[in-house]
């Protein structure tokens, strides 16, 4: 009987996970179309070191442009991945965590279907 309710649970957390990624899968596609761009990804690695950085900072020592680099940081911040603060004249931009999490909790509960659809094909290819 425990073996019954196991996979019930399952079960239960499979489709509960289903819901989750339906609900959240256009906000996240967002996320990660503006983290599928090289240049985003290293802006990205950048301000994953913490603080706040400006533009001329973000640009230092590379090959793109302040415009380039502005441009890269608001597809990031339409899609909620950064944002700027204002100090003075100047912006600066750092991370705003809560949509990479969600992206990652996504990609955790894809995984955990990805493990129950090998188990139930390895139960298939041993069974027959």
């Amino acid at each position: 009987m425990s073996g019954h309710n196991d996979s019930t649970m399952h079960a239960n957390q499979n489709e509960n996970d289903l819901h989750a990624i339906v609900q959240t899968s256009e906000t996240l596609a967002n996320v990660f179309a503006a983290l599928g761009d090289p240049t985003r990804l290293k802006l990205i690695a950048v301000l994953c070191a913490g603080g706040a950085f400006s533009i001329a900072q973000l640009t230092a020592n590379t090959e793109i442009s302040r415009q380039g680099v502005t441009k890269h940081l608001q597809v990031l911040a339409d899609a909620g991945v950064v944002r700027d603060v204002k100090l003075g004249r100047e912006r600066l931009w750092q991370l705003e965590p809560g949509q990479i999490e969600e992206a990652k909790r996504t990609l955790e509960m894809i995984g955990r279907q990805w493990d129950v659809a090998l188990t139930k094909l390895k139960a298939f290819a041993e069974s027959a």
